[in-house]
């Protein structure tokens, strides 16, 4: 038996997989898994696509572990290198120092 992909997937789905590729499944951040229906796996071992025996425990997660994950959508910038000058204010001469006259 290989085991399946089951990151991604609902834990509802994960179980249904579980089930249908002869694996069990256990959870240890949800001590109630068997009642999880919509967090969804971000964690697996053993990987998917490894040979086990049929009735053989994987291990899924619903929480990243310390140091890992945590979304990424966040806020990049600023981006380095800087975008180079350009567009309107490229075509504009410079203008001249207001304070000239004053500091002068």
């Amino acid at each position: 038996m290989r085991v399946p992909r089951l990151v991604g997937l609902m834990a509802v789905d994960a179980r249904e997989a579980a089930t249908a590729h002869g694996v069990l499944l256990t959870a240890p951040d949800r001590p109630d898994f068997q009642r999880t229906v919509v967090d969804h796996v971000v964690r697996q071992y053993p990987p998917p696509g490894t040979e086990v025996p049929r009735g053989a425990v994987v291990t899924v997660w619903f929480d990243f572990a310390e140091g890992e994950g945590g979304g990424g959508a966040g806020v990049r910038e600023p981006r380095l290198p800087a975008p180079g000058g350009g567009g309107m204010r490229r075509e504009l001469t410079p203008a001249e120092d207001p304070f000239a006259t004053i500091t002068g």
